[in-house]
């Protein structure tokens, strides 16, 4: 039987290391290691926030923002080499439980909430971002006009 689980051992996750060796080919001075931490929501919604009218520097906070040692500035890791920061990247997405395999790509597809904004997008011609900016209930009452036929005037 499994137990139930703690806050404290739900939030004990956010404190792990993970020591990571970084390979050669990506650095001039042979191969070497960093510690970095997973990120939490917190870190999540900061990084989101702060991106929003820079896309790219996403990826530079995140990798920032998980980096224990060394510890580094934005601007520093702005810097490094961009086949760096996206192994980094992907090694932070990977102890952050943000990676997804093809199986999950497949499965985050599938989920109803999914579905419901692709056909929305499909139906009335929305962007990904306008059709995140929805509510629940909002995704509820626009399906309920597609189902019953009222699309007339349907706008974000």
């Amino acid at each position: 039987m499994t137990q139930t689980l703690t806050a404290e051992e739900l939030l004990a996750g956010a404190s792990a290391q993970h020591t990571v060796e970084i390979p050669a080919e990506l650095l001039a001075s042979g191969p070497g290691e960093v510690v970095l931490r997973p990120l939490t929501v917190r870190d999540i919604q900061r990084v989101t926030q702060a991106a929003r009218e820079q896309a790219a520097l996403t990826s530079v906070l995140m990798v920032q923002q998980a980096l224990i040692r060394p510890a580094m500035t934005v601007e520093q890791v702005g810097s490094m080499p961009a086949g760096l920061v996206e192994f980094l990247l992907e090694q932070v997405n990977r102890i952050s439980g943000l990676s997804m395999d093809a199986n999950g790509v497949e499965q985050a597809v599938r989920a109803p909430l999914a579905r419901a904004c692709f056909l929305l997008s499909r139906e009335f011609g929305w962007t990904p971002e306008q059709c995140s900016q929805l509510t629940l209930g909002q995704v509820l009452l626009y399906l309920e006009m597609l189902a019953g036929g009222h699309t007339q005037g349907a706008s974000q």
